[in-house]
């Protein structure tokens, strides 16, 4: 089968992390790197022996297919000219601050009939791909996605940044009509909102709860789905899941104190742990060339964008009214 010609615009972090991924599957070839910072354009293109471009334009006309890893604010600009150009498209996320100019986006991957996928990484970890199957009612979730400070994103708040992984999640989960959504945020270390908290209310009863912070001294991506019988707790990290089950609380009154003991059943389940970036990255491939369903529809990408620039928009109205 031939190789598919992949092409990476932006090798910052994350455009650093696909590329070395890239680079060691036999299903591609990269045949090019570019961004706007030679010194590092020049570094990596050294140690991966793959050619260095300074104009993504040119690159665009030797690759198949392009991943672009730059900042949020580019994302239209460059994207546009990928598909306008009938090039296969891997673009991280947030597709783009702009629902309008996302819309046009996913237009113009039809019309040309080409793979448009989102870097929605946690979609391909282990443990997320477990809970459709121990998932079925839920009437409580919860949401915590902290870390600390990184300078390097100066162009979205922590809504765009790291809650949009958890609204994806949620909505894939529920799949229901929303009824309600309060947000709050607070601005400290940028002109961005840094803190998000929002309770989303879906119309069959279940609440769900997020808290994104990208100012906390601690790193922490936890994930918690209360149904009937059985409490989940889901690490991100680890790609763990506890389930709790049939819990039994009492009070042991004695002469000297009253205490207090729980007792449940808890299972561990048991997940397929592998690189999540790996993963997408190798279905980005698979769309292309053995034609896989993707993951993540374009519809779903958009329906995610747009809660969470609702939830953006409540934020930014509080702040105008303090």
């Amino acid at each position: 089968m031939k190789k598919v010609k992949v092409g990476i615009i932006g090798v910052g972090r994350m455009g650093q992390y696909h590329l070395n991924i890239f680079s060691g599957l036999s299903e591609c070839e990269v045949v090019g790197i570019c961004d706007v910072d030679e010194n590092k354009l020049i570094n990596l293109s050294d140690r991966y022996n793959v050619p260095a471009y300074d104009d993504y334009k040119k690159l665009v006309k030797k690759s198949d297919a392009l991943c672009i890893a730059t900042p949020t604010s580019t994302h239209y600009e460059i994207a546009k000219f990928v598909l306008e150009s009938g090039k296969h498209l891997l673009l991280e996320k947030p597709m783009t601050n702009n629902y309008e100019q996302a819309e046009e986006l996913v237009e113009i991957s039809k019309k040309k009939n080409l793979v448009f996928q989102i870097g929605h990484i946690e979609r391909f970890n282990g443990a997320v791909q477990q809970l459709k199957n121990i998932i079925f009612h839920p009437y409580y979730i919860e949401c915590r996605r902290l870390s600390p400070y990184d300078p390097r994103i100066s162009d979205v708040g922590v809504v765009l940044d790291l809650m949009i992984h958890d609204i994806d999640i949620i909505l894939n989960l529920i799949e229901d009509e929303i009824s309600e959504i309060n947000s709050l945020g607070n601005f400290i270390l940028s002109k961005f909102e840094d803190v998000a908290t929002t309770q989303i209310l879906f119309k069959n009863g279940c609440i769900a709860h997020l808290i994104a912070s990208r100012i906390s001294q601690k790193k922490e991506r936890t994930l918690i789905i209360m149904q009937k019988d059985s409490y989940v707790f889901l690490d991100y990290n680890t790609q763990d899941i506890e389930i709790h089950r049939r819990a039994t609380s009492a009070y042991l009154l004695t002469p000297e104190e009253i205490r207090y003991s729980q007792e449940a059943f808890v299972e561990h389940l048991s997940i397929q742990k592998d690189n999540p970036l790996k993963l997408e990255d190798l279905h980005f491939l698979n769309c292309i060339t053995k034609k896989e369903k993707p993951i993540v529809e374009n519809e779903q990408n958009l329906y995610t964008l747009k809660i969470s620039l609702q939830i953006i928009e409540q934020i930014n109205k509080f702040r105008k009214n303090e």
